[in-house]
């Protein structure tokens, strides 16, 4: 059976860090993978915000939830879990993700992990360096055929790597400059690319 590897947010979810910066008026906050394509350079800013405003893990967890999981992302995951086995590849922490992943029946998740002291995001753990790559490129090596949709300049690599890879409401810069990628706009249109 094939796999497929699908990001979380803005894939299955809202973007988590829009809903916090809605949350606290922190505008720049707000700024996700389709801004800024590098992770490390976001994360660290999103922490220097979040110790300059002195908001703790407890605030973040309450905004998220609050977050439900897109409208259809339920249905289409209940679609896709019949055809393949199902992964989801995000730079999300398993501290912020859980409450979403309850939503959506606990489909396997591979992402990062915080380091919080004293409820105070003081850092965070990547779980390796490419990890979106590397993910589906040992599924690969387990002769697993990978297909593979995401939304964002994080998930390139993860298309790039997938036997087949498809954007899902991508934006359309980030479209222009990966025109490779076919984009589906809703989840009727990923079921039809998958299938």
């Amino acid at each position: 059976m094939n796999i497929l590897c699908l990001d979380l947010e803005g894939v299955l979810a809202p973007e988590i860090w829009v809903g916090v910066a809605a949350e606290t008026g922190i505008d720049a906050l707000a700024l996700t993978t389709q801004d800024i394509p590098v992770y490390t350079e976001l994360m660290d800013r999103r922490l220097a915000l979040l110790a300059e405003h002195n908001i703790g893990l407890n605030r973040i967890q309450e905004v998220i939830g609050n977050l439900k999981p897109l409208p259809g992302a339920r249905e289409f995951l209940d679609w896709a879990r019949k055809r393949f086995q199902v992964a989801i590849i995000s730079d999300t922490f398993y501290e912020f993700a859980m409450p979403i992943m309850a939503q959506l029946g606990y489909p396997m998740l591979l992402c990062h992990q915080l380091e919080i002291a004293n409820d105070k995001i003081v850092g965070y753990r990547l779980r390796q360096t490419d990890p979106k790559r590397h993910s589906v490129s040992a599924f690969q090596s387990l002769t697993i055929k990978v297909l593979a949709a995401g939304d964002s300049y994080n998930d390139i690599p993860m298309l790039e790597q997938a036997d087949e890879g498809y954007f899902f409401m991508a934006p359309e810069n980030i479209r222009e400059q990966y025109p490779q990628y076919k984009n589906a706009n809703s989840y009727d249109e990923l079921q039809k690319l998958l299938t």
